[in-house]
């Protein structure tokens, strides 16, 4: 009997990264039965996303089954059943929603548990309540914040990593924390470090038609590819931002391609990208309209940088050997889960992360960047997540 795997991620909105996760998981796992489940039904594959099943129908269906269950990555384990809730929602539905029920915790948990119909205060982290003869794993994921996180779901999430047969995260920091709380965490690149290894032909299928082949033909000498946030959409903000990416465009005679890493409530906003473009030199600017996902990594693999707020825009980037730079917000506060990851796995002589007001000196260090050093680090991180994955898989036999 072929048992199914269950792969488990936030792939039931459109987040650049989170699309991204179960193909690669697939993609390790072939002749497995894979299910794919979010929170929701949800049909993203005209982004090149999949579609995806409801946990609480899985839970039903498969909870007394000897199934196997992958968390497959993403920031799961701070991710609040409210906002999971929320970032399914319509984006023209959101306001209205955070206005009703934002300042009513109460009354926002229950909305939450009824929209998604299950009980969990961190819904994308499945425990033996839910699937008490799984073999529960989690490989490459993120919790920044979890030691900041109300104390509720914290119980929660470590009661459920307690129960996991195996756990790998995919920063330093949230190791730390999970070790202290006594959880046999271990350490593993993000997924989406094997882009480029698994999905090379499929990116430069993409790279030779459509939006990015009309990118490479405008900008013959090469572009950026940046991405912002909605964080970045105050006037001033965006005022900075141009003047840095003008002066670090003519220093490397290149354009400049705006693009969103996310359609989904709280990623990224297409009038802020409308707004910066008018502020660029219209003659090295354009704005990318696909929301494909394999357009996506096709333009970051073809440009001469990223440059961003996007975590996957930079690890994508990494994987395809190409010089990179965050943008950290004006109002950051702690740092957060961009900072953990390049602390844990960035080469210490390269720039990370700027400020807006840095762009420019930051991202010609990036670019100047040894070539055969960025194409050595690709290759390590993407051969250490494939052991580290075979590692946390030991043969299904729960009973």
């Amino acid at each position: 009997m072929n048992t199914p795997t269950i792969l488990l991620g936030a792939f039931d909105r459109h987040n650049f990264g989170d699309l991204l996760f179960p193909h690669l998981a697939a993609a390790l796992l072939p002749g497995s039965r894979l299910i794919f489940a979010g929170l929701a039904e949800r049909d993203l594959r005209p982004f090149g996303g999949h579609r995806t099943h409801a946990l609480a129908r899985l839970a039903a269906e498969f909870g007394n089954a000897p199934v196997r269950l992958i968390h497959v990555g993403g920031e799961i384990l701070t991710c609040e059943a409210w906002h999971a809730a929320l970032m399914l929602q319509p984006a023209d539905a959101v306001p209205t929603l955070v206005a009703r029920l934002d300042a009513h915790p109460a009354e926002r948990l229950a909305w939450a548990r009824n929209t998604l119909g299950l009980t969990s205060l961190a819904p994308y982290v499945a425990g033996r309540r839910l699937f008490p003869r799984a073999q529960l794993l989690h490989v490459g994921v993120g919790g920044v914040d979890l030691a900041h996180s109300p104390p509720a779901l914290h119980a929660e999430v470590i009661e459920a990593l307690g129960e996991a047969d195996a756990v790998g995260v995919r920063e330093r920091q949230t190791l730390a924390h999970l070790h202290a709380a006594g959880i046999a965490a271990h350490l593993i690149p993000d997924p989406a470090v094997l882009t480029a290894e698994r999905f090379g032909p499929t990116i430069a299928a993409h790279a030779a038609r459509g939006e990015v082949a009309a990118v490479g033909q405008r900008f013959p000498g090469g572009y950026l590819a940046v991405q912002l946030s909605a964080d970045f959409g105050d006037d001033a903000t965006l005022d900075t931002l141009a003047a840095q990416l003008t002066q670090a465009a003519l220093a490397c005679a290149c354009g400049i391609v705006l693009f969103r890493a996310g359609s989904a409530p709280w990623h990224d906003d297409p009038d802020c990208l409308q707004r910066l473009a008018r502020r660029l030199p219209g003659a090295r600017v354009q704005v990318f309209q696909s929301l494909q996902l394999w357009d996506i990594c096709a333009l970051i693999a073809g440009s001469r940088g990223y440059c961003g707020s996007s975590l996957h825009g930079r690890i994508v980037a990494t994987a395809f050997a190409r010089p990179r730079l965050n943008v950290r917000p004006p109002q950051a506060g702690e740092p957060g889960k961009v900072q953990a990851y390049t602390d844990t796995w960035e080469a210490p002589e390269l720039p990370t992360s700027a400020p807006v007001d840095a762009v420019a000196e930051q991202l010609h260090q990036a670019l100047a960047a040894d070539p055969a050093s960025l194409r050595s680090m690709a290759g390590e991180l993407a051969k250490r997540y494939r052991r580290m994955f075979a590692a946390h898989l030991p043969p299904c036999n729960r009973r």
